[in-house]
């Protein structure tokens, strides 16, 4: 095989490795930027989490080794362009160049700038593809979304008004005043504290049936099933009214993409954002005036209904029966009764005993207004004498809430509210039921959970006692306030739960006429590449340039050909250089500033002689003058063309 066809398959060598390279190059790129994000495989996320060191050692090796292909490429095609080139008249610094090029090099002549610019722009291109491979191949953080849906109980419409209605007959429950609508648990006690402790400053993380809320439910159910709390089956008096606890159903899903091949990562950690029905209260409590007698406020009616003087310390000595009594509208008169423990006299300890009671009113105290709203009347004695006879008007409202799930938490946000209608009558009735509930079990024989919430919240946010100021009480009213909004959000959590809770309907499936939409993002944390970096596009830059140049190169080399002798010669052998120029006794200048310059614009030329009758080629430049010398040295020449 001849040295043409041999110089004509390494160029094709050339050209098709760095095409292969470059199509790696862009074909990643090209799959990163359709997709939009391309996750690393789970391996490839572990390593970059719990083994960042070598994974970057893994991805700078790859960089380097197809920089370093690359490299050697371009250089190899440069030096064969520079010896095609130098069978022209080229100046001595024109060679330098193209040597310094070959070597992946630069030259520093203010003299010859333009060339100085060039051999610097490529040789910072050459530099910069092991930081282009990197950026391009080395994977990064970044959130992946995934479109959620799925359904959740409407507790919003009539279908539902109808079924809670429904619900109530069975459980003999025909009016909120009947002591026996007792589905009220201590969650609601735990809620109204977190929601009032939260405001002024406290911790607030409240749970319930095993899912964990970020200060208050906000009238949420669990959507996501990672987040939903107890897996237990309930028994059949289990579920809604008489729900105690269960398996939350939960009907949503991830929604396909656009791209259904891409492999969905395990991820670091999945948080969600759903948007779902909540529920909240706007609470405002006030001190009763005593002009304002439409209240009836009445906390006088009370007896000694037990004594035993002669019993010990321990034991109970007394009992007291409050007949609480308070004007509901209408001339409505509502009572409720409190037993509280006394001593053989009938009277309280005022520094360690409480008395908190509270009546509920199942509307509002303006009976021209529609049937949206509640009032609660409340004081405290003894211990608890810092709240005066108040009135807390509730209006529970119907939200739309952002609900973010993260690191097992679930905090919401409200991003629109309404006031209950007509249809909501039913709902208002038993989140009524759940304050009267509430206020009634939070007082025992001798302190009220409300009252030592109210108490405990002030003392841990003030520098001053509670009873030191009891003409403003402000926070006082607000921690109040909040203490009954998180009781509303927790009222409706329990009932979305007792009626989400498997089994409450056959085979799980809540009836559509029952159903809301609720939709969403996932969000996974994991690694890859994402389409929305731009440093990608300035990565590839490199690459692409020098692939250019590579193609530029070895074209031309196809085009030019090759003699048998001329393939020995390397231009960007220094030993080759000094044997063409010695052969032909170039002449030069000295060292001097002056004759460098001088050197460097001398035009030389690349020849081959060959005497008659002696086999042996001579290779040798000469300066551009006079004609050829017949020459029969068997040594390489390097002469003045």
């Amino acid at each position: 095989m001849n040295h043409v066809s041999v110089d004509f398959l390494l160029h094709t060598f050339i050209i098709s490795s760095q095409v292969i390279i470059m199509a790696f190059g862009y074909g990643f790129l090209g799959a990163v930027l359709y997709y939009g994000y391309l996750p690393a495989p789970d391996q490839v996320s572990y390593l970059w989490k719990h083994r960042s060191q070598d994974l970057t050692m893994v991805v700078t090796l790859i960089a380097t080794t197809l920089s370093v292909t690359t490299g050697i490429l371009f250089a190899i095609s440069m030096k064969k362009a520079l010896r095609h080139r130098m069978s022209d008249s080229m100046s001595l610094v024109q060679i330098s160049a193209g040597v310094a090029l070959s070597k992946n090099s630069f030259i520093l002549r203010w003299e010859h700038r333009r060339l100085t610019a060039m051999t610097l722009f490529v040789f910072g291109v050459l530099r910069l593809m092991t930081a282009g491979w990197t950026t391009l191949l080395a994977p990064t953080p970044f959130l992946w979304s995934i479109q959620m849906q799925g359904s959740e109980l409407d507790i919003t419409g009539t279908a539902f008004a109808t079924l809670l209605s429904q619900e109530f007959y069975e459980q003999g429950i025909v009016d909120i005043q009947d002591n026996a609508f007792e589905v009220l648990d201590i969650g609601a006690m735990l809620s109204g504290v977190s929601a009032a402790g939260y405001t002024f400053g406290l911790p607030g993380t409240f749970n319930f049936n095993g899912a964990k809320y970020n200060v208050s439910t906000q009238g949420i159910v669990p959507t996501i099933e990672n987040y939903s709390g107890s897996d237990g089956v309930p028994d059949a008096n289990s579920t809604r009214l008489g729900f105690s606890g269960g398996n939350v159903t939960v009907n949503t899903r991830q929604l396909p993409g656009k791209h259904t091949s891409v492999h969905i990562p395990q991820g670091f950690n999945r948080n969600y954002s759903m948007s779902q029905q909540g529920l909240t209260a706007n609470v405002s409590c006030r001190a009763i005036d005593s002009s304002q007698t439409q209240y009836l406020w009445n906390t006088s009616n009370s007896s000694v209904i037990y004594t035993n003087a002669a019993a010990s310390n321990d034991s109970i000595t007394g009992l007291r029966l409050w007949n609480i009594t308070a004007n509901c509208g209408a001339n409505t008169s509502t009572s409720q009764e409190y037993v509280t423990k006394v001593d053989a006299s009938g009277n309280a300890n005022p520094l360690g005993s409480g008395f908190l009671p509270s009546v509920v009113c199942p509307g509002p105290m303006n009976l021209t207004q529609t049937y949206t709203s509640f009032t609660i009347l409340s004081q405290g004695f003894y211990k608890y004498r810092f709240l005066d006879a108040s009135v807390c008007n509730v209006i529970p409202l119907l939200t739309t809430v952002r609900a973010n799930y993260s690191n097992d938490l679930i905090s919401s946000e409200v991003k629109s509210s309404t006031p209950f209608g007509p249809e909501n009558v039913q709902l208002l009735s038993f989140i009524a039921g759940m304050a009267k509930f509430q206020s009634i079990n939070s007082q025992g024989l001798i302190s009220s959970a409300i009252g030592d919430t109210l108490y405990s919240i002030y003392s841990s946010t003030t520098n001053t006692s509670i009873d030191d100021n009891l003409a403003n009480q402000t926070q006082v009213y607000k921690e109040l306030e909040e203490y009954w909004r998180g009781v509303v959000e927790f009222s409706a959590t329990f009932l979305r739960s007792g009626f989400m809770v498997v089994g409450s309907f056959p085979n799980n499936t809540v009836p559509d006429d029952l159903i809301s939409e609720v939709n969403g993002t996932m969000y996974i944390s994991t690694v890859g590449w994402t389409g929305q970096s731009a440093t990608y596009l300035l990565a590839i830059l490199p690459i692409t340039i020098t692939t250019i140049l590579t193609f530029a190169c070895a074209m031309y080399n196809i085009s030019k050909g090759d003699s048998n002798n001329k393939a020995t010669f390397d231009p960007s052998n220094t030993l080759h250089l000094i044997m063409a120029s010695t052969a032909m006794n170039l002449n030069l200048e000295g060292f001097s500033k002056g004759g460098i310059i001088t050197n460097e614009d001398v035009k030389v030329q690349l020849h081959e002689l060959k005497a008659d009758d002696v086999v042996e080629r001579k290779l040798f430049m000469r300066a551009d003058e006079g004609p050829l010398p017949v020459v029969f040295s068997s040594l390489p020449l390097l002469t003045p063309v």
